[in-house]
């Protein structure tokens, strides 16, 4: 079993499993992400870390944002609700794609 396979289970088959097979006391009173590392951590699974990946220009599109922040700062003041509206949705689809880019790896 994987840290995967942890995340994908429900919470009460989490529970169920720390009671028989780990035997943690208290896991009735946890959320489901301090089940899956308190389950992990008995039951020696590494979490998994998140990994950028490599040349993507992570460092131009958060240029990209700035610079697209500095135009909406200009749109809202000058009251141009349409150009408002491109240049949030072009931030949102930035914003979007670079979280994209992280990963957690298998």
């Amino acid at each position: 079993m994987d840290w995967h396979e942890l995340e994908k289970m429900k919470v009460t088959d989490l529970r169920e499993l720390a009671k028989e097979k780990t035997e943690l006391e208290g896991v009735t009173g946890l959320h489901k992400d301090q089940l899956v590392e308190e389950l992990a951590t008995v039951m020696g699974i590494e979490k998994p870390h998140k990994v950028i990946e490599a040349g993507q220009g992570k460092r131009r599109i958060k240029a990209q944002i700035r610079e697209l922040k500095v135009a909406r700062e200009q749109a809202l003041a000058a009251g141009n609700a349409q150009e408002l509206r491109k240049l949030r949705r072009k931030i949102h689809g930035l914003k979007r794609r670079l979280r994209g880019m992280a990963h957690l790896t298998h």
